[in-house]
C-alpha cells in the first residue's frame, strides 16, 4: 500500500473519529459536516463529502486514487457539550499546523475515553435543584421547593438507572416520568407539598429535550431536512413519554 494511500485512510480515520464524538454528544449534524471537510482540508485533501444523519455518518474523499468512502453507525447518543468544545479546538489546531495527523488521532482518542466531567451524583442533585428553581420561576411557592426537589432528582436518577436496566431511552424517560408523577402526588398527599401542577411541572424540566429541539430546529433551517425531522420525532417522542407517565399517575392516584 503506497504512502498517499496510507495516509487518506489515516485521514479518513480522524474525521470520522471527530464526527463521532460530536454526534454522539449533541452536536448539530450540520457541525459535524462542517467539522469533518475542514479537517480533512486541513490535511490537504480538498474534495470531501459527508453525509450525517443521527445515526450514521457516510464519508468520502476524492482526489489521485478512486474515491474511497466510509460508513460508521452511530447507536449512542448524549449532551456533553465539553466533548464537542474540545473537537472543534483540536480542529482549529489542525488548521494552524500545530498536530501531526499522529497527535490529532492520539488526542480524539483521548477526548473519546474521557469521562463525563461531573459525577452522577452532582448530576441527580443539579437535576434537583434546577426542577426547585422551575417551581419558583412558574409562580410556585417556596414552600414546595423541597417536593419538587426531591421529585425532579428522583427523575433524573430513574432515567439514568433505567437505561442501564433496559436500553430503550422512550421506556426510560417513561418510567421516570411515573416516579416524578409519584413522588408529586405522594408528597401533596401527605401535606409536604401544596400546588402539585407546579411541583409537576418543575420536576418533569430536567428530561424536557430542550437540545434536541433547538438541534432539530437548527438542522432544518440550515438544509439539513432528514436529520431535522429525526431529531424533532425523537423530542416528540420523548414528549409523549414524559406526558404518559404524568398522565398515568394522575388518573390513577387523583382523578
Amino acid at each position: 500500500m503506497d504512502k498517499e494511500k496510507i495516509s487518506t485512510y489515516e485521514i479518513m480515520e480522524i474525521c470520522l473519529l471527530a464526527g463521532k464524538i460530536m454526534l454522539q454528544s449533541g452536536a448539530e449534524t450540520y457541525r459535524v459536516e462542517d467539522t469533518m471537510m475542514r479537517i480533512a482540508a486541513s490535511f490537504g485533501i480538498k474534495e470531501s463529502h459527508s453525509y450525517v444523519t443521527p445515526t450514521g455518518i457516510i464519508f468520502s474523499v476524492e482526489g489521485n486514487q478512486p474515491v474511497k468512502t466510509r460508513l460508521i453507525r452511530i447507536t449512542d447518543r448524549t449532551t456533553d457539550l465539553q466533548k464537542v468544545a474540545e473537537v472543534n479546538s483540536i480542529s482549529r489546531d489542525i488548521s494552524s499546523g500545530k498536530l501531526s495527523v499522529a497527535e490529532v488521532y492520539d488526542a480524539l482518542k483521548k477526548v473519546e475515553a474521557s469521562k463525563s466531567t461531573y459525577p452522577t451524583i452532582i448530576k441527580i442533585l443539579a437535576a434537583g435543584l434546577a426542577s426547585g428553581c422551575f417551581l419558583i420561576l412558574f409562580r410556585g411557592i417556596w414552600s414546595d421547593f423541597l417536593p419538587a426537589f426531591t421529585a425532579g432528582a428522583t427523575g433524573l436518577a430513574g432515567v439514568i438507572f433505567f437505561q442501564r436496566l433496559v436500553p430503550i431511552k422512550f421506556f426510560a424517560e417513561l418510567a421516570s416520568s411515573v416516579l416524578i408523577g409519584l413522588v408529586a402526588v405522594f408528597s401533596v398527599k401527605i401535606g409536604w407539598g401544596t400546588q402539585l401542577d407546579k411541583i409537576i411541572i418543575g420536576s418533569v424540566m430536567p428530561l424536557v429535550p430542550g437540545l434536541l429541539l433547538t438541534n432539530a430546529v437548527r438542522d432544518l433551517m440550515a438544509g439539513h431536512l432528514i436529520a431535522g425531522m429525526s431529531k424533532g420525532v425523537e423530542a416528540m417522542l420523548t414528549a409523549f413519554a414524559i406526558g404518559s407517565g404524568i398522565a398515568v399517575v394522575i388518573a390513577l392516584l387523583v382523578a
